[in-house]
């Protein structure tokens, strides 16, 4: 099979599309035809080994010269072609979303998952691109407002409301029933009030802690803010969780299924910024590093 290899730690230079052996289902695995798959931040973070939190766990996990597993991509949408002889979640020709976090293996035309993994049939009215840009900015913001304890009638500022975790908290957050306040640049204004945010700030004009309003939650979902530099813009017991830094999101596959639910009942859209054919996945890993995406990158396999 076709598949996006990462070479070395670097630049997107070091992305290089090879022949690799087609993997073959276990027992309690299913084979996924990869239609469509993303470039997230944390592909760009492992890629190019920069991410000063997790560079010991990194170092561990992935190798110190070059990924262990070398096939970079956390989340597709496909068709299963095979099962093992032991799974019965699925059956071929299911069509299927999942996020196979820091296991990757998403860069290539085949993967497999074991069947109780994160793992859902995808949801009916999406396509392929859009049910792929529903994993990981979906169920991290679920991970994080759980950890969070939001709940209805709270006030909540999403600092990064544009980005792949952002949009997804802001609809997630009003379907909660919250009041919240988007964090973006004026030119998305427009964009994170229609997916639902109730006030949105120009981080580029206007710091939102020196603002007299107070949070019940703040939840930093591009990594770049501290609790220290948000505390005068809580309130008293008011809560500051951020996506780097506080842990690894726990992904459910129970996320994806009630992820689909939401997408199937007209509750949650999928945000796609850009699509980009397989063979140049180097050109969306560097768009995805400048940092201003809207939403999604979406990789075209088929």
């Amino acid at each position: 099979m076709k598949a996006i290899v990462c070479t070395k730690y670097g630049s997107p230079d070091v992305l290089e599309l090879r022949e690799v052996e087609k993997p073959t289902p276990k027992d309690n695995e299913v084979l996924v035809k990869v239609h469509v798959t993303t470039v997230t931040s944390g592909d760009c973070r492992v890629r190019g080994f920069t991410n000063p939190f997790l560079q010991l766990l990194m170092r561990f996990i992935l190798g110190a010269k070059k990924a262990r597993n070398m096939i970079l991509g956390v989340e597709f949408a496909g068709e299963v072609e095979a099962v093992g002889k032991h799974a019965k979640r699925f059956k071929k020709g299911d069509q299927v979303y999942a996020l196979n976090g820091m296991r990757f293996g998403a860069h290539a035309e085949y993967i497999c998952m074991p069947e109780e993994s994160s793992i859902a049939l995808k949801p009916t009215n999406a396509t392929y691109e859009e049910a792929a840009a529903i994993p990981f900015g979906g169920t991290t913001a679920l991970h994080f407002f759980r950890k969070a304890k939001v709940k209805t009638g709270q006030k909540v500022l999403i600092y990064g409301a544009s980005g792949s975790v952002g949009t997804s908290a802001v609809q997630i957050a009003k379907i909660i029933g919250t009041d919240v306040t988007a964090v973006c640049s004026s030119a998305n204004f427009e964009f994170v009030k229609s997916l639902g945010a109730d006030h949105v700030i120009d981080y580029t004009k206007e710091d939102f802690a020196q603002r007299e309003e107070r949070y019940d939650v703040i939840f930093d979902a591009v990594g770049k803010g501290s609790k220290a530099s948000c505390k005068k813009a809580l309130k008293p017991n008011g809560t500051f969780i951020t996506v780097v830094g506080q842990g690894m999101a726990k992904v459910l596959k129970e996320d994806l299924i009630y992820l689909k639910a939401l997408t199937e009942e007209g509750k949650l859209q999928s945000v796609i910024d850009r699509i980009y054919p397989f063979e140049q996945i180097s050109e969306a890993h560097r768009y995805v590093e400048k940092g201003h995406k809207k939403g999604n990158v979406v990789i075209t396999v088929r």
